[in-house]
């Protein structure tokens, strides 16, 4: 698993955080616990929605959740396993696997949710993921680009764009679906899709790239190529807050 620089930055970020509010609030200490869960099931991730395709339903990843004085935090990953420990053993952790990550990352979420400092750390249920692609046209269609790159597969959201702008002017890059047809428009491997960051203006990439390790990938090619850069998802909600990256999440929790 390669280490992400993006995500240690984070946590450098995110044990700043810590520090500085504990001087503020006394009951804020690095040895309380966090609780990590066993990956959710389908149905506790994402109930029943209306289309069967999203990943987590094709046993692709899991929703690892983690709960910190009541505030729950949530991050999509390959990996499944529990935790229970303190703020300082998540911290002190070497990120060395993809476990290790969703353990920091829903672990950030859920404490800067209990601070206050994030909202929609919990994923959307039922019909709210439809409902959120029908909200993702509606922004896009404000925003007007030339050309959108979708990174990491997500069915809903890939319909929402080429109904918005046409297969022509989409491309979707996911290492899982590389070399598929979806909505008329080819799956680009996910492990080499330089043409999405040079052809497109606008990334809308999963916030699980976070929790994976590809996440420095992607934001060293869109400041190559001086492209928008937007995050979708729970997942990235913590770090977009700590390190200033632009994220939409419309129906999160």
């Amino acid at each position: 698993m390669r280490r992400s620089a993006v995500l240690e930055e984070a946590r450098r970020r995110f044990l700043e955080e810590i520090r500085r509010t504990a001087v503020e609030d006394s009951d804020l200490k690095l040895d309380q616990e966090v609780v990590v869960s066993t990956p959710l099931s389908p149905s506790e991730a994402i109930g029943v929605p209306e289309r069967d395709d999203y990943p987590i339903l094709r046993g692709r990843e899991v929703l690892m959740q983690a709960d910190y004085r009541g505030s729950s935090g949530q991050a999509f990953t390959s990996a499944k396993g529990s935790f229970r420990g303190s703020l300082n053993d998540v911290l002190e952790m070497p990120l060395k696997s993809a476990f290790e990550m969703a353990v920091l990352v829903s672990t950030m979420n859920s404490v800067l949710r209990h601070r206050g400092l994030v909202e929609g750390t919990v994923h959307c249920k039922d019909k709210e993921p439809e409902k959120c692609a029908s909200c993702l046209k509606e922004w896009l269609a404000e925003q007007n680009p030339g050309r959108v790159g979708l990174v990491g597969m997500q069915p809903a959201f890939l319909e929402a764009l080429v109904e918005v702008m046409g297969p022509d002017r989409v491309m979707v890059s996911d290492l899982a679906c590389a070399g598929e047809v979806r909505c008329g428009v080819k799956v680009l491997d996910g492990l080499d899709c330089r043409e999405v960051f040079r052809d497109c203006d606008l990334i809308l990439a999963t916030g699980s790239t976070l929790a994976n390790g590809t996440i420095d990938v992607v934001i060293d090619e869109c400041q190559r190529h001086a492209k928008r850069l937007v995050f979708y998802g729970t997942t990235i909600a913590g770090a977009a807050y700590l390190l200033g990256l632009e994220r939409w999440c419309s129906c999160s929790r």
